[in-house]
């Protein structure tokens, strides 16, 4: 009985897609973790770098990183893809670090009722649900309930902190995002988590992309819809 535990201990740990049933979940091992393709799987959650390089001194001067404990010294997290986004040509771009799928137009005019896809906190949230192929240059297929708003942790997963204005990345994840690489339309503006603040739930997170800058709102407030659904 001791041996053949012994193998499958060393069968699960030597080969990825072998998954060992446990008695509260099952775990499942990946040598490429997607977040978009844990099948219900649980798995450790990957965080990614931030993308910020440089350091600092406390006057917000340029120094050198090595050794000051900054993100820019240490850098933790996964390393991002090569390339980062990629344009599937059909009005979606994969996010290759996270798997998830997003709107390549960031500013779509139909998912709002201000003519720049920007919209309450509850339009916006009815607005993504019913996004579909051939709505905001999308030809991909995808049918009312694919989209939704994301999380606050799925918007921040976009963010480049080496960069502001905004404070996103090109497709390739080497320098800062610039109209059409690999995404449209992104505003250096707030846009919506599906997110609460359970503080005062009459607000919700969002995301300001000009810098980073995270914050509450109330859910009445007019900002930016960007959908994303999962990857297939």
């Amino acid at each position: 009985m001791r041996y053949w535990a012994v193998v499958i201990v060393v069968l699960v740990l030597a080969s990825s897609s072998l998954v060992w049933g446990q008695n509260i979940q099952d775990i499942v091992f990946y040598d490429g973790f997607e977040s978009g393709d844990t099948a219900g799987w649980w798995a450790p959650a990957r965080i990614g770098e931030t993308g910020q390089t440089a350091c600092y001194d406390d006057g917000g001067i340029a120094m050198s990183c090595a050794g000051t404990g900054q993100d820019g010294d240490l850098r933790p997290g996964v390393a991002w893809p090569n390339p980062r986004f990629v344009d599937n040509s059909d009005g979606t771009v994969t996010d290759m670090l996270t798997g998830l799928v997003w709107l390549k137009d960031a500013s779509c005019a139909d998912l709002g009722p201000n003519g720049n896809g920007s919209a309450d906190f509850t339009t916006a949230l009815s607005s993504a649900a019913a996004l579909a192929d051939g709505t905001c240059g999308l030809s991909d297929g995808s049918v009312a309930g694919d989209w939704r708003v994301p999380s606050q942790f799925e918007l921040l997963s976009l963010l480049d902190f080496g960069y502001h204005l905004p404070a996103l990345s090109n497709g390739e994840g080497t320098a800062k995002w610039s109209e059409g690489d690999a995404f449209v339309g992104v505003g250096s503006a707030s846009y919506w988590s599906s997110t609460s603040y359970v503080g005062a739930a009459d607000h919700a997170w969002f995301v300001f992309f000009d810098s980073g800058f995270v914050n509450a709102t109330p859910k009445t407030d007019s900002l930016y819809v960007w959908p994303v659904r999962a990857g297939r």
